[in-house]
């Protein structure tokens, strides 16, 4: 049964160990004889097709970031992004924001050491005393408070929507919502209410987490891609070596395109990789080539919302 309201638990416990391995394998097994094909043809897709969201990711955490994003999607083959809602660069991606595909890229880290960020809500056991969000995750997942990370990534979500922005979709930065269950019971109870679609790992990463993320995700009717593939810190031949080896069913690539300015590269030692891709994405015409090579269908996370919402709905109609 999908995410209807009244008809769902507000909590899931984690299984014992013998049915955890259960649970797991059977969702691995799924992904694997059924899954990849279900969403591309609820999509109104065929099986065999390959289609992909191409996602620049990090909008809002710096004013290259914004530049690159927004060029990539209006002048490029970008189809989604996702906003870092407590970064400080994130009202100018609102103020510039047309309507695009944008998500929230729920953020409860802030891994730079000279460029920080912290929680929008009074949340004391997300600071890490140094100025921001905690660094590293194992610092998050040990000191949060659960109440205090279900307020903060609820608000995130609401001054998105506040700010103007047709929310698609959920990420999570450094997932950190993601790999523990008790983050992803926060996690999946916000994709729920708002109806929303989300990133999660690949049926293989689920099962050194420990608990079938995924197989709770498709439970709640929450629909997400069937496979993710980030490239981060490499530009253009990474992209490419993606694409080559696409499977049928849906597949996110993940890119960070960004403006070649002082602040990228004051900010990130891996700033040329983020310009290659800016400029493979929006001007590199082998990019379509590729692309097409292998007959990809772009789409983008809206696509996948409006199935969403419109399954829901019918659910929540048989249930009146």
């Amino acid at each position: 049964m999908g995410c209807v309201p009244g008809l769902r638990q507000p909590h899931r416990r984690r299984p014992d160990d013998a049915r955890l391995t259960a649970l797991v394998v059977a969702a691995h097994q799924a992904a694997t004889v059924a899954g990849v094909t279900a969403l591309s043809e609820r999509l109104g897709f065929r099986a065999s097709d390959r289609v992909v969201i191409l996602s620049g990711d990090l909008l809002g955490s710096c004013h290259a970031a914004n530049i690159g994003v927004y060029e990539a999607m209006r002048m490029g083959m970008v189809t989604s992004s996702s906003l870092m809602v407590p970064c400080p660069w994130a009202r100018h991606a609102a103020a510039a924001y047309r309507g695009e595909s944008v998500g929230v890229h729920l953020t409860l880290n802030s891994e730079l050491d000279e460029y920080r960020w912290g929680p929008i809500t009074h949340a004391p056991s997300l600071w890490d005393g140094d100025g921001g969000f905690p660094r590293t995750l194992a610092d998050l997942w040990d000191h949060a408070d659960l109440d205090e990370v279900r307020r903060e990534v609820r608000s995130q979500l609401e001054r998105a929507v506040l700010w103007g922005f047709d929310v698609t979709h959920l990420t999570s930065h450094l997932g950190s919502l993601e790999l523990r269950p008790e983050f992803f019971d926060i996690y999946l109870d916000l994709a729920c209410e708002f109806q929303l679609p989300i990133r999660l790992p690949n049926s293989d990463a689920e099962r050194l987490v420990g608990f079938p993320l995924r197989q709770l995700a498709a439970d709640e009717g929450v629909l997400f891609p069937d496979r993710q593939r980030a490239v981060r810190h490499s530009g253009k031949r990474a992209i490419e070596r993606v694409i080559e080896t696409l499977e049928p069913g849906v597949t996110e690539i993940v890119v960070e395109p960004a403006a070649d300015t002082p602040e990228l590269r004051a900010l990130d030692p891996q700033w040329s990789a983020r310009v290659e891709q800016l400029e493979f994405v929006t001007r590199d015409s082998s990019l379509r080539a590729a692309l097409e090579r292998v007959a990809v269908k772009l789409v983008d996370f809206r696509v996948l919302r409006d199935a969403q919402r419109r399954d829901q709905n019918w659910v929540r109609s048989r249930n009146d």
